[in-house]
């Protein structure tokens, strides 16, 4: 695995051009403003601003915005008539929302796979196991040594 150094270098050149693929992204549609304006982007480090830049370039090109993705969010979680759940997620910053949206996401699936098991038939099931979990063969047991006396 390349150290965070190696990937800015080979994927942006430098830090800066990282820094401004980034800041890119501030605007009203994906960024909160809680950056400190006497320091700005340039004192992130490497890890950050990649993390940074991989979740905002994966948010935008699925959702597009910030409101958007708590939509998708709350209708993951079947909360959609839930206004004040919708107004607690807007606060939260986009790296947050995205990763509440893959635990949704992952959750969803695995209810929909226990679903789908559920309704198999009950032979089907058995078979299913038998299939998963490959039969383990037993070692042979080791001789005990008989007690003194």
């Amino acid at each position: 695995m390349k150290n965070p150094i190696a990937i800015v270098k080979e994927k942006f050149g430098e830090k800066s051009k990282l820094v401004e693929a980034v800041e890119k992204f501030v605007g009203d549609e994906l960024w909160l403003a809680r950056t400190n304006t006497d320091k700005g982007l340039k004192h992130v480090s490497n890890t950050k601003l990649l993390k940074l830049h991989a979740t905002f370039t994966a948010v935008k090109e699925k959702f597009g915005t910030r409101a958007k993705l708590v939509d998708a969010i709350v209708e993951l979680e079947k909360r959609g008539k839930d206004e004040g759940y919708k107004k607690h997620l807007l606060e939260f910053p986009v790296p947050r929302l995205w990763d509440l949206y893959n635990a949704g996401a992952k959750r969803a699936a695995a209810a929909k796979s226990a679903v789908a098991a559920a309704a198999a038939p009950k032979g089907a099931k058995k078979e299913a196991k038998a299939a998963k979990a490959p039969a383990a063969k037993k070692a042979p047991a080791a001789k005990k040594a008989p007690a003194k006396k």
